[in-house]
C-alpha cells in the first residue's frame, strides 16, 4: 500500500482487496482492471454506452421500488446516482476494458459498484459501506448481466446511431450542393479507367449523393426494428428467474420513459438472450455504407490526381504538405484517411460475425467484442463522414476548362455519333483517331460524314448526357 494514498478494504467471492478510497468502483471492477489489459479502450470511451447502462439501472430500481421490493430511500439514491451519470458525471469511473471475459459481468459490476458508491455518498455513508446500499442486492436487484448488458448495448447503439444518421444526411447534402454547382460542366465518364461517354461533373457528384442517401432509410429502419427490442427482465437465460412476475413488462416501460426511446420486450426472451443476429445485420449495414464511402473516396483521389500528370478534373482542398522530400507535393489525405476507416469497419464486421457465431447454448459470451466493435464502427463512420464533409467535399473546386478539353479530345465522343454514322464508320473513325492522334470530330468533318449543323446538335451537352426524345435526321 502506498503511504501517499488511502484505501478501503472490500470483499468478494475470492477474498479481500485494497481499493483506492478516491474511486467509486469496487473490488470486482478492480479485479477486472487487473485481468483485462487488452484493447486499452475503457467503457468510458463510449459515453452513450455508459449513459445507457445508467438508464437501465434507474429503470430497474424504479420498477423494483414500485413493486415494493426496493426501499424508497435506496431507490432514490440509485435514481439520483444514475441521473448524475447520465448528465455526464463519473464517466471516468467506468474503467473496465471493452474486451473482457465473463460475457460482460465486469461491465455490469463496474456500473453496479459506481452507482452504489455514488448513492452511498448521497445517503451520507462512506464508499464501500454496502450494508446500506449493496451493488448486488440493491443496484442489481432482479437483474443479471445477461439481460442488463445486451439491453444497455442496444440502447447505447440507438443513441450513437442517431448521430450517425445526422452525419450521413449532412454528407449527402454536401454532395448535392456540389452536384448543383457542377451541373453545367461537361466531362468524360469512364468505365474500367478508360474513356466511356460524356456526362457532367454534376451528374457524377449527384450519384455520390444518391448512393449515400439510399442508406439513410435503411439504417434508420434497421435501428428502429432491431435495437428497440430488449431482453430486460429475462435475467440469466431469459426465464426471468428471481423476478416478480409483474417486473418484466414494468421495467421495459420504465426504460422507454427514461430513455425517450421506443423500447419494447423481445418476443422470446430466451432467444433474445443468446441471439446476436440483430448485431450482425446492423454491422453489415455499417459495412455497406463504409464500402460505398471508400469507393467514393477512391474516385475523388483519381479525379484530383496530378496535378500535371493525372486526371486533374477537380481540386481537393490542400490540408497539409504531402512529402518530406518532394517540395510542393500535396496529398489527398482526407479521402485516404476515410479509406482506412472503411477498412477497419470491414474488419470490425468480420469480428462481429465471428463473435456472434461463437455463442453456445443459452448465452453468447463473446458479446463484449460485439459491443466494442459495434460502438467503434458507428463512432468511426460518423467521424469519418464529418471529416470528409468539412475538410474535403465542401471545399472542392472544378477545373472546368480542363474537363471540357478532355471531353472534346476523347475517343469516347464517337459513341454519341454512332446512331448517325453507323457502327462501322464509328469503329473506323475511333481506330484512326487512336493511330494518328487526331480528334474524332476533326476526322468526321474531314470525311463529310455529318454536316456542321447536325454535328453541332449531336454534340450539344444536353443531347449527350441523357436519352434523346427525337432522332436527328441525316
Amino acid at each position: 500500500m502506498s503511504i501517499n494514498k488511502s484505501y478501503r478494504i472490500e470483499k468478494d467471492l475470492l477474498g479481500t482487496k485494497e481499493v483506492p478510497d478516491d474511486v467509486y468502483y469496487g473490488v470486482q471492477t478492480l479485479r477486472a482492471i487487473e485481468n483485462f489489459r487488452l484493447s486499452g479502450i475503457p467503457l468510458s470511451h463510449y459515453p452513450d454506452f455508459v449513459n445507457a447502462f445508467a438508464m437501465v439501472k434507474q429503470a430497474t430500481a424504479q420498477a423494483n421500488c414500485e413493486l415494493g421490493h426496493l426501499a424508497k430511500e435506496k431507490c432514490e439514491a440509485i435514481k439520483k446516482a444514475c441521473q448524475r451519470i447520465i448528465a455526464g458525471e463519473f464517466h471516468d469511473q467506468f474503467v473496465v476494458d471493452m474486451i473482457q471475459g465473463g460475457a460482460g459481468t465486469s461491465t455490469n459490476m463496474n456500473a453496479n459498484e459506481v452507482i452504489a458508491n455514488i448513492g452511498l455518498e448521497s445517503m451520507n455513508h462512506a464508499k464501500g459501506e454496502y450494508q446500506y446500499l449493496d451493488p448486488n442486492n440493491d443496484v442489481n436487484m432482479s437483474q443479471s448481466t445477461n439481460d442488463t448488458y445486451p439491453t444497455a448495448i442496444r440502447l447505447g447503439l440507438l443513441f450513437s446511431h442517431e448521430s450517425l444518421l445526422v452525419s450521413l444526411d449532412k454528407l449527402a447534402a454536401s454532395f448535392v450542393a456540389k452536384a448543383n454547382e457542377f451541373e453545367h460542366i461537361l466531362k468524360m465518364g469512364r468505365t474500367q479507367l478508360q474513356d466511356a461517354v460524356p456526362m457532367t461533373l454534376g451528374q457524377e457528384f449527384k450519384a455520390f449523393a444518391s448512393t449515400l442517401a439510399d442508406d439513410l432509410p435503411l439504417l434508420r429502419s434497421v435501428a428502429a426494428n432491431l435495437l428497440t427490442a430488449v431482453n430486460l427482465g429475462g435475467t440469466a437465460i431469459g426465464t426471468g428467474i428471481n423476478t416478480d412476475p409483474r417486473y418484466q413488462q414494468l421495467v421495459v416501460k420504465q426504460l422507454a420513459e427514461i430513455s425517450g426511446q421506443p423500447m419494447k420486450s423481445s418476443f422470446d426472451l430466451v432467444a433474445a438472450t443468446y441471439d446476436m443476429g440483430d448485431f450482425v445485420l446492423l454491422s453489415g449495414m455499417l459495412k455497406r455504407t463504409a464500402v460505398k464511402l471508400s469507393k467514393i473516396c477512391n474516385d475523388l483521389r483519381l479525379l484530383s490526381s496530378g496535378p500535371r500528370t493525372g486526371i486533374n478534373e477537380i481540386n481537393l482542398p490542400a490540408r497539409q504538405p504531402g512529402s518530406s522530400i518532394m517540395p510542393g507535393k500535396v496529398n489527398p489525405v482526407i479521402p485516404e484517411a476515410v479509406n482506412q476507416i472503411a477498412f477497419e469497419i470491414i474488419g470490425n464486421d468480420v469480428a462481429v460475425t465471428m463473435a456472434s457465431e461463437a455463442g453456445q447454448l443459452q448465452l453468447n459470451v463473446m458479446e463484449p467484442l460485439i459491443a466494442y466493435k459495434m460502438f467503434d464502427s458507428i463512432g468511426l463512420l460518423s467521424r469519418a463522414m464529418d471529416m470528409l464533409r468539412e475538410l474535403c467535399i465542401d471545399g472542392i473546386t472544378a477545373n472546368e476548362a480542363h474537363c471540357s478539353a478532355l471531353a472534346e479530345n476523347s475517343i469516347g465522343l464517337v459513341t454519341a455519333l454512332n446512331p448517325f454514322i453507323g457502327y462501322a464508320n464509328s469503329t473506323r473513325i475511333a481506330k484512326k483517331a487512336l493511330e494518328t492522334g487526331r480528334g474524332v470530330l476533326e476526322l468526321v468533318k474531314e470525311e463529310n460524314l455529318l454536316d456542321e449543323k447536325v454535328l453541332a446538335d449531336i454534340l450539344r451537352p444536353e443531347n449527350m448526357i441523357a436519352p434523346r426524345l427525337e432522332s436527328v435526321s441525316v
